[in-house]
């Protein structure tokens, strides 16, 4: 072969690599008309303004893993299918290869608003010792349901939070906050605790009305006992092979609900966090995680109250967030960047099923890796029908069992997810985000652990839109579809 030859074909060679690292596999998915694959390039123009632009040394946070909630009734509505389908939806949740590829599970401590009925781990009252402590309605759901995930991914990690506390270490001696004559049994009067004389609202911010009352009673004897009840919690679930990692004192201290619940004050979230929890962990269990959460409230206001306590830097690791307080998330972080942060639960939703419901889903995945949280916690995986609750409440789900033909819906909200964790897996950077805005096209880029671009966009408009987003010199210029959900992965 002569040198010009030669010249060529190296040219040729160089010109197929430039090509090749230029080019991008796009997936797209509309209702009805999912995961589908075409191509796009990255052109050396721009057709219009740029949405976002990188160069690859931005840096927002790295992200490490996805994961679910197992709940009684998710349990329940897996089991209407035969084994082979079973298998088939665990995979898509769990396996490293599968559609979401979960890696991190969610455990209830005590029922939660989608066991089956209210129960605890110990509801003997004055029992400080914890004598009559057990696990043993956990092993008839939850703990099958971890099991045959661990299958798929056996190095699942776990971290866990309670709805309620026992009903007797409660102010109202009750699992829920409020009463309600059609799902609880608590009587009206039992909520004079809740607000007392105060009627102050603000109709702008969650909750519109703050307790002033502590529902866990701040005795000391009772707070202890708690903190033990979090390690005998821990202990039994190692017992069973299951290593929970990370705790979080309350699921929503800001909700008062009819279905198990606890209203707890700054004052006494400081209290129990600072004094009894965290040092109960350090002695029993100095290897488990004490993250701040659920936090759910937009009061920053309240949130302050906590995070300006000089005790608490030491006291917690990270900052565990969901539902309104993903609206102050940026402003928290920028004033206590040395906490780790996550997303713990993502909305319900009401039973829709529906296209919609996958866009507010998509818009608060983007917001929340965007604004630094580095896992991400889904609420239902799988319900049957109408995702009803024990309590009556209807919620969505990933993927839908129809109870009368056990078939399964894998639903809007699956591949929204989809859009997301079947390609930002543990070590992905994210760079910059835009949130979905009044042009309603939300939009993240990230830099996979191989140095690749990965863009992540939406578009939630009746009509087709132009996207432009520079990646260092080079402009990927695409048309997205009317309310579609598109992934970019730089080949």
């Amino acid at each position: 072969m002569n040198f010009k030859k030669i010249v060529l074909l190296v040219g040729l060679v160089i010109s197929i690599y430039t090509l090749n690292a230029q080019s991008f596999t796009w997936i797209s998915s509309t209702e009805g008309n999912v995961w589908k694959e075409t191509k796009a390039r990255l052109q050396s123009k721009q057709d219009q303004e740029p949405l976002l632009k990188v160069d690859g040394t931005e840096h927002v946070h790295i992200f490490k893993r996805w994961g679910t909630c197992f709940n009684e009734l998710g349990w329940d509505a897996l089991n209407l299918l035969p084994l082979k389908m079973q298998d088939a939806v665990l995979t898509n949740f769990f396996s490293p290869d599968g559609d979401l590829r979960f890696s991190m599970g969610r455990i209830p401590m005590n029922a939660n608003d989608y066991a089956r009925d209210w129960y605890s781990c110990d509801e003997v009252p004055g029992d400080f010792q914890l004598k009559y402590f057990n696990i043993d309605r956990d092993k008839k759901a939850i703990i099958p349901f971890i099991k045959r995930a661990k299958r798929y991914n056996p190095d699942m990690t776990f971290w866990a939070s309670p709805w309620s506390p026992p009903s007797w270490m409660k102010v109202n001696h009750y699992y829920s906050v409020r009463s309600s004559s059609k799902v609880n049994q608590l009587p009206p009067e039992a909520e004079v605790a809740l607000y007392e004389n105060t009627t102050e609202k603000d109709l702008t911010r969650y909750p519109r009305q703050l307790t002033v009352n502590d529902f866990f009673i701040q005795d000391p004897r009772y707070l202890q006992a708690y903190a033990n009840y979090f390690c005998k919690f821990i202990s039994s679930y190692r017992n069973e092979d299951i290593v929970i990692s990370k705790v979080m004192f309350q699921n929503e201290p800001w909700a008062y609900p009819p279905y198990p619940g606890c209203a707890w004050t700054p004052e006494g979230i400081v209290r129990f966090n600072v004094e009894y929890l965290a040092p109960t962990l350090k002695k029993q269990h100095s290897d488990v995680s004490l993250y701040l959460g659920t936090l759910n409230t937009n009061r920053l206001e309240e949130m302050e109250k906590i995070l300006s306590d000089p005790r608490m830097p030491e006291t917690v690791e990270g900052l565990g967030l969901q539902w309104w307080s993903g609206q102050i998330l940026p402003e928290i972080r920028k004033k206590y960047p040395h906490y780790k942060y996550m997303q713990t639960e993502s909305e319900c939703g009401s039973g829709t099923f529906d296209w919609k419901a996958a866009e507010h889903t998509f818009h608060l995945i983007n917001r929340f890796l965007g604004n630094g949280c580095e896992e991400y916690t889904f609420w239902n995986a799988i319900l049957s029908d109408e995702g009803s609750s024990a309590w009556g409440w209807k919620q969505n789900a990933l993927v839908r069992v129809d109870s009368k033909t056990s078939s399964i819906t894998y639903t809007p909200e699956y591949y929204a997810v989809k859009h997301f964790s079947n390609k930002v897996v543990s070590g992905t950077k994210v760079l910059q985000y835009k949130d979905k805005g009044e042009d309603k096209l939300p939009v993240i880029v990230f830099l996979t652990p191989e140095n690749k671009y990965l863009v992540v966009a939406g578009n939630f408009n009746d009509d087709a839109r132009q996207l432009t987003v520079q990646l260092g010199d080079k402009y990927l210029n695409v048309t997205l579809q009317a309310h579609s959900f598109n992934t970019f992965c730089m080949k």
